[in-house]
């Protein structure tokens, strides 16, 4: 099946696409071989073939979600380097509560 001339102008101007006068001849070969490509391809005798959807098996390989205690408050200020009564110490940046507050 050919394609036409008008058809690939049809689906540049759908695609918003400006496309030169030596384009849409490249463009009507190069469509019209992949349209040939298919039709070929829809001869061949697939009886029988069970029909592949995906030929990657998709498998969700994940670990169990288990909720387990690992770090203490203690373990998690270790390194932190100005700490003060459990929380960690940061310097002041509003000096009067900031904002209007």
């Amino acid at each position: 099946m050919a394609i036409s001339e008008a058809e690939v102008k049809h689906v540049a101007a759908l695609s918003k696409l400006e496309i030169s006068d030596e384009e849409i001849a490249m463009f009507t070969e190069q469509l019209g071989d992949i349209i040939d490509m298919v039709e070929y391809l829809d001869e061949v005798d697939t009886t029988g073939v069970p029909v592949t959807v995906n030929v990657v098996h998709n498998e969700t390989v994940l670990r169990p979600d288990i909720v387990v205690q690992d770090n203490t408050r203690e373990e998690l200020l270790r390194n932190v380097p100005d700490k003060e009564n459990g929380y960690i110490r940061v310097p002041v940046i509003i000096e009067d509560g900031g904002a209007g507050a």
